[in-house]
């Protein structure tokens, strides 16, 4: 779900402005699986200039006030708060034996595990976390990619995955109980939990890239096939390390 209303605004306004003014042209020679690309590298510089002023250094300050211990407590806490999500998801792409070993990692971590914040189902039962979202179930019904989009802080995705990502916060019966201000509160140090997590992989990204939007684009895109357990005709054996900014 996205962390704030205001992303979700965002990239309406800039699906709906290109919509309107069409694809960018001479964008699109590149890659056609982005015709918007001149305006998603504009939504890029900002959500750059946001991450270098705002959320970055939110990142590096609650590493420098929480030690590794007290952060992979809180991370296995959230993890645990969306397994539901998890769960109603594999139900919906029909992996029932999947759904079933999540309901019992999520029965055992909220009882032994207090809440979550300990992962015990994955030492006692053998059950290691999965990452399911509606995105992926949606891919699964054969819903199509659509066009790569920079979204407003959220950053890489698709028409598909975003509408996805969306849907996931109303797929778990955990945020129809709880307050606004507590899911709202849940999203926030989510986000900045999973910025701390990849403060130096972003780092390392942009200062090897030679063009940062480019390679940014093509690491998600495998990195998005591989969730979903594609391999694209054309890059069967994808290598992150490559900079497209070098062709």
């Amino acid at each position: 779900m996205p962390r704030t209303p205001f992303a979700f605004a965002a990239l309406l306004l800039t699906l709906l402005a290109g919509c309107a003014a069409g694809p960018d042209q001479p964008a699109t020679a590149g890659n056609p699986d982005d015709p918007y690309e001149r305006t998603n590298r504009q939504v890029l510089d900002v959500n750059l200039a946001l991450d270098d002023n705002v959320l970055r250094p939110v990142a590096v300050a609650y590493r420098d006030a929480l030690g590794p211990w007290p952060r992979t407590r809180i991370r296995s806490f959230l993890n645990n708060i969306e397994e539901p999500t998890v769960l109603v998801n594999n139900l919906l792409q029909g992996r029932l034996e999947d759904a079933g070993d999540i309901a019992v990692r999520f029965a055992l971590n909220s009882t032994l595990g207090g809440a979550g914040f300990w992962d015990v189902a994955t030492d006692l039962a053998g059950t290691p976390r999965q990452q399911r979202d509606f995105g992926q179930t949606l891919y699964s019904w054969g819903i199509p990619d659509g066009p790569y989009l920079m979204v407003p802080i959220l950053g890489p995705s698709n028409p598909r995955d975003f509408v996805g990502s969306v849907a996931n916060g109303f797929l778990n019966p955990i945020s129809w109980f709880l307050p606004i201000y507590a899911n709202l509160g849940r999203g926030a140090v989510s986000g900045v939990d999973e910025r701390e997590q990849n403060i130096e992989a972003l780092d390392d990204l942009r200062r090897g890239s030679l063009d940062f939007y480019a390679r940014l684009r093509s690491v998600w895109g495998q990195y998005r096939d591989g969730q979903l357990g594609r391999t694209r005709a054309d890059s069967s054996n994808p290598d992150v390390l490559d900079d497209p900014g070098e062709k």
